[in-house]
């Protein structure tokens, strides 16, 4: 070492970087890239978040119209009643949804998805509120299957017992009452159509909570 001559000292940063301390100052490349990075994870994170968001927002709406097709259908069978103006002194012609046990199954079967789903709705708020909980949505999976089944079933068999009404059975000697019971017969109709709407509506929100699930 000579006398008069300064020494230049190196700083490792990273991986083999020099940096000569003559008035420099260490180089911050690597500390700008990192920040880059960071921004771009929390970027495709917040995006995330917002498309369950938007899925758990439009499942709290369809729930709404669900609610109003389960319970619209129960009313209307639960209510179908009609008796003919002309009766004698020992028979008076008269149908309810009572008389037939499949309209029964029906009016309760729809009066239990018109309460669970105002059940569901606060699960429904914590899915909008806390996009990436998948405990909820579990549960809703699991619970909205359930109601497909229930939905369809009672839908299939009062479905069946208004096509009898409506054309009979030649083959059976069974003759369609609708000819007379005609109020009766639409107002029947009306709610199997219901209940058959709300099935659908169950079937897609099953389908949302199982693609935002897998997307987690």
């Amino acid at each position: 070492m000579k006398t008069g001559e300064s020494e230049a000292t190196t700083i490792v940063v990273g991986e083999a970087t020099t940096v000569d301390t003559k008035g420099k100052a260490p180089a911050a490349a690597p500390v700008v890239a990192t920040t880059k990075a960071t921004k771009s994870v929390k970027s495709n994170k917040y995006t995330k978040g917002g498309w369950k968001k938007g899925i758990a927002v439009f499942d709290f709406l369809i729930r709404l119209v669900a609610i109003a097709a389960t319970l619209t259908g129960a009313i209307a069978m639960a209510t179908a009643n009609q008796t003919l103006p002309f009766f004698t002194n020992s028979f008076q012609f008269r149908a309810t949804f009572s008389d037939f046990p499949p309209f029964t199954f029906f009016v309760v079967a729809n009066a239990v998805a018109t309460g669970y789903l105002v059940l569901s709705l606060p699960f429904s708020i914590v899915t909008i509120v806390r996009a990436n909980a998948a405990g909820p949505r579990l549960l809703l999976l699991i619970l909205d299957t359930t109601m497909v089944a229930i939905t369809s079933a009672s839908g299939a068999a009062a479905a069946a017992i208004v096509y009898i009404a409506h054309d009979g059975n030649p083959n059976a000697n069974w003759l369609p009452i609708c000819r007379q019971f005609n109020s009766f017969c639409d107002q029947t109709s009306g709610a199997v159509v219901a209940s058959f709407v709300a099935a659908v509506i169950f079937m897609l929100l099953v389908a949302m909570s199982a693609l935002a699930l897998r997307k987690h």
